[in-house]
């Protein structure tokens, strides 16, 4: 079955339900001839091709990896939808003549909220505003946010406001809904001990800022996946959570952390012609757990272990792209050893990769002194 659009998806729900196996194929794994395409024939060419062993199954999580993705992937667009929001709100603003969103380093913190509430309400008076918060919580002076507080507080603006806030508040009670199903799901995902009892997930504790999850998810994960992946560096609970709402628990339909990172697209494609590699080819993927490594490897330009000195060096030698999708196969495959193999992430294994190339940077450094007639000596010989 031929993977196009999101057209497959339903056909796929049918077949898997009535008991089929079904072979989902990328339609950019086959191709037919030139101009002469009708959707028989392609039924004909795929029909031959499988038949002779030559198509690849695309990687399907099992349904409760794919509900949990869609409640993730809902939950990211109300996520996108109440920055949009509150974007509209920092121009109202300024529209306002209201600078006080570039005194507080958070307008959607809780001091923030308190002062759009306030200006929603009707008040104007910047003293009555203020006292509406705990202004010793600021590094701002009280006079700059008096000043930054006489705005144009006019009818039109300030309805605006009041609808802006609502659908702030919709959205975010609509992230939170979710947030329970996405709890529902995982609870489903819990492994039982022999007796069938499953581990009590205790609730989070202390106040949860922006976007993160009001759920444990650092103990659902835990559990899940029996090792800690959050213990990798640049991967959080919500890129963990995302990663394996793609890939899912079982590793094994990868046979290395080499096929698992060319799935990911994160591996290196050589384009080779009469056994010499003339060039690589790029691919672009709209995978989430390829985003979400992406992503983690972009935090890696100021870590100081192991992962951040292979950035960095290889930001310096190649540029950021590669260095980018070089780091993330590395986290990649690290992800894939911890799941399958349930162990725990070791930092020495990284260090001696590390050892491994100062020594021969200082090799290769001896041979280059040598060849010009120079002798390097230890600074504390």
């Amino acid at each position: 079955m031929e993977a196009t659009g999101v057209y497959w998806i339903a056909v796929y729900e049918i077949l898997e339900q009535q008991g089929f196996h079904v072979t989902l194929v990328n339609a950019q794994h086959f191709k037919n001839v030139n101009a002469q395409k009708t959707d028989v024939k392609d039924c004909q060419w795929l029909h031959q091709l499988h038949a002779n062993g030559l198509l690849r199954a695309s990687h399907i999580a099992k349904e409760v990896f794919r509900e949990l993705k869609s409640y993730l992937h809902e939950r990211t667009v109300l996520q996108n939808q109440k920055s949009d929001t509150l974007n509209r709100i920092h121009k109202l603003l300024t529209q306002m003549n209201i600078k006080v969103q570039h005194l507080i380093s958070d307008i959607e913190g809780v001091s923030g909220m308190k002062l759009l509430r306030g200006i929603a309400e009707g008040k104007t008076n910047p003293e009555e505003l203020l006292a509406l918060i705990d202004i010793t919580k600021l590094k701002a002076d009280k006079e700059d946010l008096i000043k930054s507080l006489n705005g144009i507080y006019k009818k039109q603006f300030i309805v605006i406001l009041q609808h802006s806030l609502k659908a702030y508040d919709f959205f975010k009670d609509q992230m939170k809904a979710y947030e329970m199903l996405i709890e529902q799901v995982l609870e489903t995902m819990l492994p039982g001990d022999e007796h069938g009892c499953k581990p009590v997930i205790k609730k989070k504790k202390g106040y949860v800022r922006k976007n993160q999850y009001s759920i444990n998810l650092h103990e659902y994960l835990k559990h899940i996946i029996g090792v800690d992946i959050t213990l990798i560096d640049g991967i959080d609970e919500i890129s963990g959570l995302d990663i394996i709402s793609v890939t899912g628990t079982d590793m094994s339909k990868w046979p290395t952390a080499e096929h698992f990172a060319s799935w990911l697209n994160l591996g290196p494609r050589p384009k080779k012609s009469g056994g010499k590699v003339i060039g690589h080819e790029r691919r672009f993927t709209n995978n989430k757990a390829t985003q979400a490594f992406r992503m983690a490897a972009q935090t890696m330009w100021q870590n100081k272990g192991s992962l951040g000195h292979l950035y960095r060096r290889l930001s310096a030698q190649k540029g950021s792209k590669k260095a980018n999708k070089a780091t993330a196969r590395k986290l990649s495959v690290i992800f894939y050893n911890m799941v399958k193999n349930q162990t725990e992430y070791d930092k020495n294994k990284l260090q001696i990769n590390t050892e491994r190339q100062r020594a021969k940077r200082i090799s290769f450094l001896q041979k280059e002194a040598i060849k010009y007639g120079f002798l390097l000596q230890n600074a504390g010989a």
